[in-house]
This record gives C-alpha cells, structure tokens and sequence, in this order.
C-alpha cells in the first residue's frame, strides 16, 4: 500500500510523576492538544488522491504478468485474481508514466515492471494481433469474457496499444533498459492487424473469434467509447486501415452528427442509446487518456466541445436531480458504468446514465472529468473526501461506486474505474499523457489520414 505523509499530527504532552514528592503538590498532566484539522489544498487532494489511486496498478497488480486485475476486492483479496484486463491494464501503463514523472516509484522500478508486462504480453494468446478482453495471467490463455467473446476484443486492444505508444514515447530516449522496453511495445503494438477486423468491409469489428468467427457481428459506428479504435487502427504502420472505414462505418456516412441539445447544450454528436443526454462518461474518458481533445476536430465534431458538454450536461442533471435522490447536486455527481446496487440491494453492475439513473454515484465519472469541469470535480472530490472519507475511501483511492440514497458503498475497485482517475488527474495537472501520445508520429499521421486537425498540435 502506498505510505504518504499524515493529514495531521496529535501532539501529546506528558506531565511529569510526583510520587514521592510531598512538596511538589498534586500531579499535573498537560492537556492533550489537538491542532484544527486543516484542510488540504486542492493540489494537496489531488496529490493524495492520485497517488492512492495508483496503488491498483502498482500494490494489487496480477502477481506473475504485472498487468492490472480486472478487479480488486480488499475484503476478499484473492477473488478473480489471475483475471487480468487488456484494456485497463492499457490505462495502467500510463499509470506507471504518472507515477515515474511524480516519483511515487523511481524510473528503474518503472521500467522493471514494465519490461515484465511486455514479456508477458508478446507471450499470451493473440488473434490476428489482437489480444483477448480477459487473459489468465498466469497461463497468458484467453478467458472468454462471453461464450463467443472467446478471441480478438480490438477495443481493448486499442486501449492497450495506446497505452504502450505512451510508454514507448516516454522511454525511447532514456537508457539502455529504457529504450528496450520501448522497443518491446512497440513491436506489440504494431503487430496488431486491424485490417483483419473490417472483415472486408468499411468498418471495424470489435471482436473475431477461433471458434465462433465473425458471430458477435458488433460493428464499431459512433458514437460511444470506441473513438481511439479507429485512430489506432489509421495510426498502424503496418496494417492501417483506409479512412473511408472511419467515415463510412465510425461516423456513419455523417449520421454520427446530432443536432440534440440538453440544458442547452449540444451534443454535437449522436450518443449510441442516448441522444438525448448522452451516454455514461466513460465515453468522455477512455479515447481520450491519451487522445487530447483540446483544439481536436474533424469534419463532423470538435472533441473538446463533446465532451465538455457531454460532462456538463451530466452534471447538470445531478443538480436538477429529477428523481430526487438524497445528496445529488453540486458536489456530488458523475454517472458512468460501474458496480451498482441492485433492487435486492447486493452488488451488480450498470451503465449509469441520466437515462438510466440508479441512484448510484460513481466517483471516477467526476474525477475522471477533470480536464473539462475542474471546479465541479474538485468540489466534488472534496465533498467525498471530507464528509464521506470513512464510506468511500480505502486502499487504493476512492471505491468504485456509492449511493447517499440508500447509504450504500461498493468497496471494490475496478481497473477500468481507476486508471482514468489516475491518467485524467495527471492530465489535469501537468498534460502529460497527452502530450506523450499526441507527438508520437505515426499518432499524428493517422489523425491526419482521418481528416483530423489540431490547434493544439500543430497539424
């Protein structure tokens, strides 16, 4: 567990003993003193927040790969643990960037872990290049996240090879070791064959499978989380896919475009399920860990605009709080898919959303959302760290779901919750995920063949 510095100290005076000293009158013990709490900065939070958070990947990773659980449960510890994530443990290699650039762990700690993940990764089960959802991260087999989602999931495996692009971009100019590592996830990365998932068509698949082929038939047509699939795909060097794939099948020959508002706000864009408030906001996190939306358009959008809207209106609608659930407003907000209470009151899982309101708070959907509501998602970060600390925060950062509704917590935690927490505060804060991801070269081509431009980047 990661050790940081006490939020207060107890300052206790001893009196001294008069036994045996008659003239000394009756003992006397000083008062303990008790300094006001003090509250932190809110660069003092963020620090704590983020580098609690970070624990997942570095304390709970899966033991024999070093890649990130799928999820980490403290009070039954060893349940699902050889269940490890593709796309999360994408989110935790940019994870391990923060942490190296902060010096939560040094660049030699970084990289031996690293360099582990990338041997376990050129290791395992592959499909025409693309990893499975769940891999055995001990046997490096794929374990089917369903019965025919037994093969390739290019979706997770977009997530990852962002993030190795990240890590090569961070290490190819630094030691021997370092630049080794890079080296290693670069050749991973490009060795993805997205052109096998059109299945010869102008459109990207998300999963193929051994078994079951194309039967799963989920073509990727925006919009929802999928984005940096596509740009992935456009960015390969050696199995890039044509643009007309983005247009035709992504954006949907223009049909992605949404001329919706909300609060009035406008979508811009047409939230698959959920154009009339938008989807969950993990759609606003997961392209964009590494994407930056700053000054980012295309033909059919610009991606700052979406996504800030597309925060704003969710929190908007935590404030207007329609089915008056106890503690929404202000402070306490953010709906995206997490673990959620059932009507029994155990734990499940749900794709929160205004349109599919439990009365469940999922505290990555606001932390997550700092780069674009900083103030909405400090106040809210602040609120659950003060006032609900006992409730919500634990080993590694704050748990993954919670409801002042029915005073329920989820005390679990999710890679896929955590890691944009971690990579968004660092974005927030210094943009550095961005910045790595967004200069690599063949990054910037690929937005480039797509029809992209950015302010920001120069392209």
């Amino acid at each position: 567990m990661i050790k940081f510095s006490a939020l207060f100290m107890l300052l206790t005076f001893l009196g001294c003993d008069s036994s045996g000293s008659t003239d000394k009158g009756p003992s006397v013990t000083t008062p303990v003193v008790v300094p006001p709490a003090v509250k932190l900065t809110d660069e003092e939070l963020l620090e704590v927040v983020q580098k609690q958070t970070f624990a997942y990947f570095w304390e709970y990773a899966e033991s024999n790969s070093g890649m990130a659980r799928e999820r980490y449960i403290p009070q039954d510890p060893t349940f699902d643990q050889n269940i490890v994530t593709t796309g999360g443990s994408g989110f935790g290699l940019m994870a391990i960037v923060s942490a190296m650039s902060r010096g939560y762990i040094t660049k030699t700690q970084g990289a031996e872990r690293l360099n582990k993940i990338a041997n376990f990764l050129s290791t395992a089960e592959r499909f025409h290049g693309a990893w499975p959802h769940w891999i055995n991260g001990t046997t490096g087999r794929v374990i089917p996240f369903g019965t025919k989602d037994n093969g390739g999931d290019l979706v997770e495996t977009s997530f990852l090879v962002a993030g190795m692009i990240t890590v090569r971009e961070y290490f190819k100019n630094g030691t021997t070791e370092e630049k080794a590592v890079a080296q290693k996830f670069d050749v991973l990365w490009k060795g993805v064959d997205w052109q096998w998932y059109t299945n010869n068509q102008n459109k990207l698949f998300w999963h193929w499978s051994p078994n079951y082929n194309w039967e799963m038939n989920f073509p990727l047509e925006g919009y929802n989380e999928c984005l940096i699939t596509y740009v992935m795909a456009a960015a390969s060097p050696t199995h890039a896919i044509a643009p007309a794939a983005y247009h035709e099948g992504w954006a949907r020959s223009g049909g992605i475009v949404s001329a919706k508002t909300k609060y009035n706000l406008p979508l811009i864009l047409k939230h698959n399920g959920a154009e009339e408030f938008g989807g969950p906001l993990f759609w606003a996190h997961y392209s964009y860990l590494g994407l930056d939306p700053n000054q980012l358009t295309d033909k059919y959008a610009n991606y700052w605009d979406v996504n800030s809207n597309h925060t704003k209106i969710n929190y908007l609608y935590a404030v207007a709080n329609p089915k008056g659930f106890k503690g929404y407003g202000a402070n306490y907000w953010g709906l995206t898919a997490s673990y959620s209470r059932n009507g029994d009151g155990s734990i499940g899982y749900d794709a929160h959303m205004p349109s599919n309101d439990k009365g469940v708070i999922s505290p990555t959907a606001a932390i997550s959302s700092i780069v674009y509501t900083p103030v909405e998602s400090k106040a809210f970060i602040r609120n659950l760290y003060e006032n609900y600390k006992n409730e919500t925060w634990g080993v590694a950062g704050f748990y993954d779901a919670h409801s002042q509704q029915y005073q329920w917590t989820a005390q679990r935690y999710l890679a896929i919750d955590q890691g944009p927490e971690m990579v968004m505060l660092e974005n927030y804060r210094t943009g550095l995920l961005w910045q790595l991801f967004m200069n690599a070269p063949e990054v910037k081509q690929g937005l480039i063949n797509l029809g992209f431009h950015s302010g920001k980047y120069g392209f």
